[in-house]
């Protein structure tokens, strides 16, 4: 058997050769041992979320809180399998891991002045989930940014906006966390009417407006509470503002909102009551003689 073309890889007997197999061999083994952990790791963790979620199908809060922790545990047993399986694979190409250690502690400390905000993105990630500030599913306003928080890690939160916008944002950046579905929200609507009409009687409407919003089978089970009446909120330019609110379940502010806002202009129409808008009178000024 010509067996020259192993000279050329370095391997001087056949011996060296099987030694070479059986370490590819072991080498494969381990990225196949590392592969089935992490998809049974991902199994396992989900139908553990699915299972504690089936426990609390009443309380929306502690099913996304739920959703969330399963999602950075099951990054964080990712990360932990892979940093295994380099270890092993370097020990068994015979690499001694100590120098590479010592050369990693000497690089990093070199690195780390470079590296100070990835540092602080995994430290505040960390404490936002300690403190469960958000979570997968929730509306949130963070550094300028809004949106639908779809994924959360130790190091970023991923959000898409109304118009569908992505935004990635690093943890580092976070000084302050708007939620804006957490536990209820408030439906707040400021109504403008023109100043020549009866208070008393367009407070009436919208109270007859709201009850009957309340009692509507299509949204009763969205909102919390009556409509709550604040009153007289701005003497506007051209509009007297009245406030009102209702409580609502976490997310359907907005839909409770536009609700209302369409039923008011009905009624106010049905009612004769001016919803006053900006007007522009021209003055052409006098003509010359």
């Amino acid at each position: 058997m010509n067996l020259y073309w192993l000279h050329d890889l370095g391997i001087e007997n056949p011996s060296e050769m099987l030694a070479l197999i059986k370490t590819l061999f072991r080498i494969f083994l381990i990225v196949g041992v590392a592969y089935f952990l992490n998809r049974l790791t991902k199994k396992v963790i989900m139908r553990l979320r699915d299972h504690l979620n089936t426990r609390t199908l009443d309380d929306l809060e502690e099913t996304k809180r739920l959703n969330t922790l399963s999602m950075v545990l099951r990054y964080i047993v990712t990360t932990v399998i892979m940093a295994i399986t380099v270890v092993e694979i370097l020990h068994e190409l015979g690499i001694s891991i100590a120098p590479v250690l010592a050369a990693a502690g000497v690089v990093g400390l070199a690195v780390g002045f470079g590296a100070q905000s990835l540092v602080k993105d995994y430290f505040n990630g960390f404490f936002l989930l300690l403190e469960n500030q958000i979570r997968k599913d929730d509306v949130v306003e963070i550094a300028d940014k809004a949106g639908l928080v779809e994924e959360i890690t130790l190091r970023y939160i991923k959000m898409r906006d109304y118009d569908g916008n992505v935004h990635y944002v690093p943890n580092g950046q976070i000084t302050t966390v708007t939620n804006k579905s957490r536990d209820f929200a408030f439906a707040v609507m400021d109504i403008g009417v023109a100043y020549k009409e009866n208070i008393a009687q367009v407070m009436q409407i919208m109270q007859a407006v709201g009850a009957a919003l309340y009692a509507d089978p299509d949204f009763e089970h969205k909102i919390l509470d009556q409509l709550e009446m604040a009153g007289v909120d701005q003497l506007g330019d051209s509009a007297v503002v009245i406030r009102c609110r209702y409580k609502v379940r976490p997310l359907e502010q907005w839909t409770i909102k536009r609700e209302y806002l369409k039923r008011i202009k009905n009624a106010f129409d049905q009612q004769g009551i001016e919803i006053p808008f900006p007007h522009l009178t021209v003055y052409q000024g006098q003509l010359a003689a």
